[in-house]
């Protein structure tokens, strides 16, 4: 008696199974100012913290793409800014096996979530350095912020394509 398998693989469509590693994390880039100087250090008022986060990707090749952080904090009091830090805090992953929403939520989601408690540690050792207080980012939900997007360009599409009223 012989056994068939039917298996996907038996059958010649291997598929490839999802694969994700961790190829370098690096800092690409970081400035850090103090446009007010030695005023900063006397302010009587703690200054507001404005904090900018964006996320860029770049396709190396078709099983790895560049991840890219970017941070920008403004300290300000008043219109004056009292130290800015903008960290571009980058990794290069390896990611195979997953396509569409799978792969953009790991590259958007995922990859961020590895790369922002580096961009955090930096931001507070510049701070530290430049003899101001660590502000101590609190972390944020990638996949939250992913999920949004996703409904805002859904509610866009919805909107775009709605007939127009005669």
């Amino acid at each position: 008696m012989s056994e068939e398998n039917t298996t996907p693989e038996a059958a010649g469509e291997e598929q490839a199974a999802p694969a994700f590693a961790i190829k370098r994390i690096y800092l690409k880039d970081l400035s850090f100012e103090t446009p007010m100087g030695l005023e900063a250090f006397n302010l009587q008022q703690p200054p507001k913290i404005e904090q900018e986060l964006n996320v860029q990707v770049s396709k190396i090749d078709d099983a790895h793409h560049e991840v890219v952080l970017l941070i920008t904090i403004t300290a300000k009091v008043d219109d004056r800014t009292a130290f800015l830090i903008e960290v571009k805090q980058a990794g290069v992953f390896g990611i195979s096996g997953l396509q569409g929403v799978q792969l953009a939520q790991t590259i958007n989601s995922m990859c961020p979530n590895i790369l922002f408690p580096y961009a955090r540690e930096t931001i507070d050792s510049v701070l530290s350095r430049g003899t101001f207080a660590a502000l101590m980012l609190p972390p944020i939900n990638f996949d939250a912020v992913f999920a949004q997007v996703i409904q805002q360009q859904q509610q866009q599409a919805a909107t775009e394509n709605a007939p127009a009223d005669a």
